[in-house]
């Protein structure tokens, strides 16, 4: 019996270390020759296709035509588009036909797939309803009109026209299609939130730094389990009809709290009560997960350098991919000397204004392919984007426009005081504040933009020197359309900026400490609302010839990062002088690198 018992167990030990192996195998592969890789097709079929047969991955018939490659989707096929459905039918085709040609597709989980199973239907379009009406029947629209109309409140003489109008043809069949035992969903809740290929990590929104705690396995284990285990209760509540198809999402947990279940209730109904509940807070569906997460490509370089060093380590990957985020220019850009492949170029077209483009990793390069087959580009760097400006012009070119282009206006804004002027090369017009030298060689907006610069801090708008009607100073650029800390927070907005505020204010207090800046108000503090990047203005009242820290920041605590660490450790005397002895005195400059040592001593 103990013989018998003893290798019971070295069996199921077997089999769990070739399960774990397997899991291991297709999350991890390595010394694959040809790796292509597209994100956020949003049901874009037309553009995914032509893509994908501009690199090879698809023949005319709409074959797998790429032999031993591994194409990789980063997440995000559905909602928006028209042919979401279509996207999907295609993968789970050449999926199996890549397999025999030696090849790999890997579909990672984004974020709008969470949605769709978890029951987000915010983005859903009518067409991607409308692809879905056919396998919806009339026993099913019946069935869940009377559940709908149980609960609703409304006038009966009504209730059918508004079912009609806010659950089109389609919805229910979708919703069914996208559940745990559908056929989409049951396929999308196999699929990875994570793969490593050559050292090379593909990733829909992100590595936030939870990463660098739970790895790989954790991932791709623990938190894609969160998401399987709540579809799976939600399919579960929805056939008992504590919950309905009608559901948002974000009514989920009330619902299930406000539910009081009969005592005959059976035990997998409580058990899907409880698991919504401790599962509506899982960051596998939440901003700070891997299929939410903006910080990485949003957060400055001082920010979020380590914190992707430390989640990279952890996963044993060089450099991550990432889609999530349309980038500026709508071409596959890189941050962080290439640690950070940003993907996503806006495929749908008419809702994003980019196009398709198929990153290829190949014999150690990197090489991008756009849909039109037009040539083949590395990815670019990210621009320094502190402020929106016309034409999109680099921090370099913007520095030149103030310091060279026709001042074509001047007035002073009675309210704050700022002198603004505009100025102009005949091609781009920028708005500037104009300060005047505040003392003999001492230029702060100047010296700040520098520092910015030299920290890779990106929050200094572009600043430069410049005679105005015979008075020297500066101009700095002033994003227009940006609103203050005073405007964001008696809106409330802001809760949900790509770089989380509370990381882009810590940063702040640092650098403040640093300059010394006894005059950073509210009004100093700007956002532009699309992104919420914070944009630090003015700095007249900076670079105090004064040990420790200014006034207001006397007792605010002080993270300094490794990110911090390694930036001011570079800032050293020599480059001091070298960058700013011609916009600061010597006196400043000083003390300048006395409290760099005093923030390196904390």
């Amino acid at each position: 019996m103990q013989a018998t018992r003893l290798l019971s167990l070295i069996t199921l030990t077997i089999l769990l270390a070739c399960a774990s192996l397997t899991h291991a195998q297709d999350w991890r592969a390595e010394g694959v020759e040809r790796v292509v890789a597209i994100a956020d097709v949003h049901g874009a079929y037309d553009a995914m296709v032509e893509t994908l047969g501009n690199v090879g991955i698809l023949n005319d018939d709409l074959e797998w035509a790429g032999g031993e490659a591994h194409l990789v989707i980063v997440g995000d096929l559905l909602d928006r588009g028209p042919r979401s459905r279509d996207a999907l039918d295609l993968l789970m085709r050449i999926e199996e036909e890549a397999a025999m040609a030696g090849g790999k597709v890997h579909v990672l989980i984004g974020n709008h797939e969470s949605m769709n199973m978890i029951g987000d239907l915010r983005y859903v379009s009518k067409a991607e309803y409308s692809a879905f009406a056919d396998d919806e029947t009339r026993v099913q629209r019946n069935r869940w009109f009377r559940a709908w109309a149980r609960r609703d409140g409304g006038n009966r003489a009504n209730q059918r026209d508004r079912f009609e109008s806010e659950f089109p043809a389609g919805f229910f069949a979708l919703r069914e299609a996208f559940g745990p035992h559908g056929r989409y969903g049951k396929w999308l809740l196999q699929k990875n939130v994570v793969a490593v290929i050559n050292g090379t990590a593909f990733v829909h929104g992100g590595l936030p730094p939870e990463v660098a705690d739970i790895g790989l396995e954790g991932i791709n284990r623990d938190l894609k389990q969160d998401l399987v285990d709540y579809v799976e209760a939600v399919a579960t509540l929805t056939e008992a009809e504590v919950l309905l198809p009608t559901d948002a999402f974000y009514d989920h947990e009330s619902i299930v709290n406000n539910y009081l279940p009969p005592l005959d209730a059976p035990q997998d109904v409580l058990d899907a009560v409880a698991a919504v509940t401790k599962l509506s807070d899982a960051s596998v569906l939440h901003s700070d997960g891997p299929l939410w997460y903006r910080g990485n490509v949003a957060c400055s370089e001082i920010v979020e350098a380590h914190r992707l060093e430390a989640s990279l380590k952890a996963i044993g990957a060089d450099r991550v991919v990432v889609g999530h985020t349309p980038t500026p220019t709508r071409k596959v850009l890189q941050r962080f000397d290439g640690r950070i492949v940003e993907l996503d170029t806006g495929m749908l077209s008419f809702y994003y204004k980019g196009s398709g483009n198929a990153l290829v990793m190949e014999g150690g390069e990197l090489r991008v392919f756009n849909q039109s087959g037009a040539d083949a580009y590395a990815p670019m760097a990210h621009p320094r984007g502190v402020g929106r400006r016309a034409g999109a012009l680099s921090a370099e070119a913007l520095q030149q426009l103030l310091e060279t282009g026709e001042i074509v206006s001047k007035s002073r804004e009675r309210s704050t005081g700022r002198t603004f002027v505009e100025v102009s090369d005949d091609t781009h017009t920028v708005t500037a504040t104009f300060n005047k030298r505040r003392g003999k060689g001492f230029y702060p907006d100047v010296a700040a933009y520098r520092l910015d610069r030299l920290l890779g801090l990106d929050m200094v708008p572009v600043s430069a020197l410049r005679e105005v009607d015979g008075s020297d100073g500066s101009l700095q650029f002033f994003p227009e359309k940006s609103k203050d800390e005073a405007e964001r927070s008696s809106s409330g907005r802001g809760g949900s900026a790509p770089c989380a505020l509370p990381s882009q204010w810590e940063a702040m207090y640092v650098f403040d400490a640093l300059i010394y800046n006894e005059g950073r108000s509210l009004q100093r503090m700007r956002y532009l609302p699309s992104r919420w990047n914070l944009i630090l203005v003015e700095h007249e009242r900076a670079f105090k010839a004064a040990r420790g820290r200014p006034p207001h920041l006397a007792a605010a605590p002080m993270k300094i990062s490794d990110g911090w660490r390694e930036a001011l450790a570079e800032l050293t005397d020599g480059v001091l002088a070298e960058q700013l002895s011609d916009v600061l005195d010597k006196r400043r400059l000083k003390y300048l690198a006395v409290r760099r040592d005093q923030l390196l001593a904390e």
